[in-house]
């Protein structure tokens, strides 16, 4: 039976902190920071609930059923699962969040010294995306090409980063902005849904468990031990990153007066302590954090819809790319307005499908309590959508007053009603005549 040593375990940690490290994990904390000032502490631990463990729970709830999502939602049966699966993997992968890497690592590491014209987000963006198609028409050298050459690049750019931060603030604390006031906590773990890291892990989870067997690993017991292994360092990594990036942005108030958003504040604490060499290091890091993520985005997606669709890998990297090229010229702005009611709108239903199939052990029958939260969990995630999109006058005004409604998580009541009614159910109505294992 084939094991992993040290070394692959290592690498494969990497590999998976580099994977959820994109360039808007490093933008949201420094933003965050500077807002939450003295509450740094409560905002940052609400973000780390939702920013890191959020995304662990799902590697783990994943490698449990093998690594593939599709798994994950055989109690929704097939239809409502491929129809969850193919939203979430075409919103985190070539319509949102992969061309998204490329501008964002255009605008925030190569525009301060080229520009922002159209003309040179074009050239960037296909070089970009050349060198991401390179990287994933050959999945078995991933852990290889990510784990144990991007991501040791990434990590020193990083620790140099973080050190800076540290034992070079830029100033005092800053102010508590009136947002950040009531309710730290709360604002912290409703921030860390902006790093969109619980809807990647969904991806993520069949790169993480290709690149185990891809080494000859064939046991289910040593693929799912051996994710866990990969989250928690990566875990580990991000939990720090996160944290000195909240003091940086919490202590760059001075120097970033007037900052709209983390990648200026960033800008300017760098500019401020590192001069012209604080931006080249700036533009290393937001690089490579977008690459290695646009990388496992292509390569999940890859895996999934070649599966589904019955085509080749290569031949649905090849599209996604250069679709993700394409759409990535729409320019930032453009990006995120259009992403954001879609994204909004699945959070709540992966939350629910990650914690309900790690308790999956405590049903009879899975199906009969998956199936009707996760329907709650869709109704009110078109809700949250809708109002994210700013058409508050579709919704009506029941959804509105609900608790928690105004912070996004209106759901969390009706869903908990729901699921004691069909955990009541459940125990009930007689066990099924054979009970799925995830293990």
């Amino acid at each position: 039976m084939t094991r992993l040593n040290g070394s692959d375990l290592l690498a494969l940690g990497f590999m998976t902190f580099a994977l959820f490290l994109g360039a808007g994990n490093i933008i949201f904390p420094a933003s965050a920071g500077l807002a939450s000032g003295d509450n740094i502490w409560p905002v940052a631990i609400g973000f780390l609930l939702t920013g890191v463990g959020l995304p662990a729970l799902t590697i783990v709830a994943l490698a449990r059923v093998g690594g593939g999502m599709p798994d994950l939602t055989t109690p929704l049966g097939r239809v409502a699962g491929v129809a969850l699966a193919v939203a979430v993997y075409l919103a985190i992968g070539p319509l949102f969040a992969t061309p998204r890497t490329a501008v964002v690592s255009f605008e925030i590491g190569i525009a301060p010294f080229t520009g922002g014209s159209w003309q040179t987000l074009l050239v960037y963006s296909l070089i970009y995306f050349a060198v991401v198609l390179y990287l994933v028409l050959n999945p078995g050298r991933l852990l290889d090409r990510v784990g144990k050459v991007l991501t040791p690049i990434l990590l020193i750019a990083l620790l140099l980063l973080g050190a800076a931060a540290i034992f070079a603030p830029a100033g005092p604390m800053a102010e508590v902005a009136p947002a950040y006031q009531n309710a730290p906590m709360i604002k912290g773990f409703l921030d860390g849904y902006l790093t969109m890291d619980a809807l990647g892990a969904l991806v993520f989870g069949v790169v993480i468990a290709t690149a185990i067997r891809d080494r000859g690993v064939t046991s289910l017991n040593l693929v799912t031990r051996y994710s866990i292994i990969a989250v928690i360092i990566a875990a580990i990594g991000m939990a720090l990153v996160y944290l000195s990036l909240f003091y940086l942005g919490a202590t760059s108030h001075v120097v970033a007066q007037g900052a709209a958003n983390g990648g200026q504040i960033l800008t300017a604490y760098v500019q401020h302590t590192f001069g012209s060499f604080g931006l080249v290091l700036l533009a290393v890091v937001i690089v490579l954090a977008c690459l290695t993520t646009g990388v496992g985005l292509i390569a999940a997606c890859g895996e999934f819809f070649s599966q589904l669709m019955g085509v080749s890998y290569k031949s649905v990297v090849w599209v996604f790319s250069l679709f993700s090229l394409l759409v990535s010229n729409l320019g930032l702005s453009e990006l995120i307005r259009i992403s954001i009611p879609v994204l909004v709108g699945l959070y709540p239903l992966a939350i629910v499908l990650v914690l309900l199939s790690l308790a999956d052990r405590l049903w009879r029958k899975p199906s009969r309590v998956l199936r009707p939260v996760m329907a709650v969990a869709l109704v009110f995630g078109m809700v949250d959508g809708l109002l994210a999109s700013g058409l508050k006058g579709w919704v009506p005004s029941f959804f509105t007053s609900l608790p928690w409604a105004e912070q996004s998580m209106g759901w969390v009541l009706p869903v908990m009603c729901v699921l004691a009614v069909a955990v009541l159910v459940d125990r009930a109505l007689p066990s099924a005549a054979t009970h799925p294992s995830n293990s």
